[in-house]
């Protein structure tokens, strides 16, 4: 065989090889990942919006197209699957990952926005997103579905729903639900179903860190990865947390190819000195996008050192040179805070110590039956108000509602008063806090806003039904509709109307107040939307 026959024989071999070894780059791969920490109406969780960030970095670097989002709440969630799924037509893989609150009630599955509350059991439907919303729009569009779950952790929004739903209560599981899946998916739990699973110390909760540690592991299937995953958060929780996972798939799934071995020599170097430039520049440009989609989002200056110091002209390096300058920045920041405070905290220290001096010397009470000065005592009173501990009208008079107050003060700012009566020295100390010391306390039907207290809106109730032709009718008049079309179509709905139907995806109807309102969803199971006519 002639040297020409041989060098087109080694040509055709390595093109084959490039081809095999970019397959996994040629499939469409979309990713929907979303962290909830912040939630407004429990206590927040410290880890999802960690895990979130860093598995959407994890996942870029195997050549997934992401759409993330944290923090959201009920449009939020909704907004980024509709991005989701307006994205995975053609998908050869599409995943799912969350972390943050969900529950399940009845054997479903849903996951709870961060302004979620479940203060009744009908907020179920208006305040979560079913996860069956989303598996059904990915098993439709995708050829293999993957969906991890670190949503088991121990949830206060169960309690607020069990206690609404009284005798009905039992109806509401710890932890999320078996799921049942179509071909070609695999869901993992952070534990076993109706378990809950532990949000961990560290950055990431136990679940998280050993996929980060193991997901893509190259040349493996996924299958063997998450035994390796099973294995971690067994030790990390003395085997108290075990995760769980049920496939369907019917064939490996390998996230990330196994190293192409080097051809032969005798075969390959043709071809190595014809196309080694290109192909080490296009993996160094590979290998450079993946570093940096794992550490734009980190707050720590060492990780833009080094990649400047692997990549000084590299195509992110005016990008980390300006983020070690904020980082920086915002440490310079930090510490002039931190300076500050403890200079207020130091003069505050004075001004107490000045206190107790004036008091030794003086007297910081009164004499029995002498009456303080009119003018001082308003002023006392006026700062008192001023730091949020109320006294009411500043009247000058001093009663035991100023010294209720005074000593609220005392209590919130840690100065030590040498007595409850109005003083120079107490005035002093008062006028030398500057930001409010005293607790905002709202009285009944109010609730906290913007630093005030302002009174919680009541819905107006539908009167009360009445008899008429033998079938209850209610009273209609424009004045009893209530303000939301979403809730007078529910109203119809309790009430044994027409109301929501599983059969319909669009309905017109008049509320028993007499007006017209119109609703619709996109599909069945979606969420309805409603608007007055």
């Amino acid at each position: 065989m002639g040297g020409g026959s041989m060098k087109y024989i080694s040509i055709l071999v390595a093109m084959l090889m490039i081809a095999f070894a970019g397959d996994a780059r040629a499939q469409k791969r979309v990713a929907l990942v979303i962290g909830n920490s912040a939630y407004r109406h429990v206590p927040q969780l410290a880890n999802p919006i960690n895990d979130a960030a860093d598995m959407t970095g994890k996942l870029r670097g195997m050549g997934f197209e992401v759409v993330s989002g944290h923090d959201l709440d009920l449009n939020g969630v909704r907004d980024t699957i509709r991005d989701f799924v307006s994205r995975l037509d053609g998908a050869d893989i599409a995943l799912f990952y969350y972390a943050g609150h969900g529950l399940q009630v009845n054997g479903e599955n849903y996951l709870a926005p961060v302004d979620a509350q479940l203060s009744s059991a009908i907020d179920l439907d208006f305040e979560t997103v079913p996860i069956s919303l989303v598996m059904s729009a990915m098993e439709r569009s995708a050829k293999v579905n993957l969906f991890f779950f670190d949503a088991c952790r121990d949830n206060p929004l169960v309690d607020n729903l069990a206690r609404s739903m009284g005798t009905r209560s039992g109806s509401v599981g710890r932890g999320l639900a078996k799921l049942g899946t179509g071909i070609g998916s695999l869901i993992a739990f952070a534990t076993q179903p109706g378990n809950v699973a532990l949000d961990g110390k560290e950055r990431n909760s136990p679940f998280t860190a050993a996929l980060l540690r193991h997901l893509g592991t190259p040349g493996q299937d996924i299958t063997r990865d998450l035994v390796k995953v099973r294995r971690d958060v067994l030790a990390a929780t003395d085997g108290r947390q075990v995760p769980w996972d049920n496939s369907s798939l019917t064939s490996e799934v390998v996230l990330v190819s196994a190293p192409v071995e080097k051809p032969d020599e005798t075969v390959g170097k043709a071809v190595a000195a014809d196309a080694g430039k290109t192909g080490a520049a296009e993996a160094d440009n590979s290998v450079e996008l993946a570093y940096w989609d794992t550490i734009k989002s980190a707050e720590d200056r060492e990780y833009f050192m080094l990649y400047l110091e692997q990549y000084p002209q590299g195509a992110f390096a005016p990008l980390a040179r300006m983020k070690i300058a904020t980082i920086e920045r915002r440490a310079a920041e930090a510490a002039a805070r931190k300076a500050e405070e403890a200079k207020k905290a130091e003069e505050a220290k004075k001004v107490q110590a000045e206190m107790q001096v004036a008091a030794l010397a003086q007297g910081d009470s009164l004499p029995a039956g002498d009456e303080p000065d009119g003018v001082l005592v308003q002023e006392v009173q006026k700062e008192l108000n001023r730091l949020g501990c109320s006294v009411g009208s500043a009247d000058g008079v001093w009663g035991q509602g100023s010294r209720r107050a005074l000593g609220q003060f005392e209590r919130h700012s840690g100065v030590d008063l040498a007595s409850l009566e109005p003083t120079a020295a107490v005035l002093g100390a008062l006028r030398a806090r500057k930001a409010r010391v005293c607790p905002l306390v709202c009285g009944r039907n109010q609730e906290e806003k913007n630093g005030r207290c302002v009174k919680v809106p009541v819905e107006a109730k539908l009167p009360p039904a009445e008899k008429k032709n033998g079938e209850a009718t209610r009273k209609a008049s424009n004045g009893s509709c209530p303000e939301s079309a979403l809730v007078a179509a529910t109203q119809m709905a309790n009430h044994g109307r027409i109301g929501f139907s599983e059969r319909t995806d669009f309905l017109t109807q008049i509320h028993t107040c007499g007006r017209k309102y119109t609703c619709s969803r996109v599909i069945a199971g979606s969420p309805w939307h409603c608007r007055w006519r």
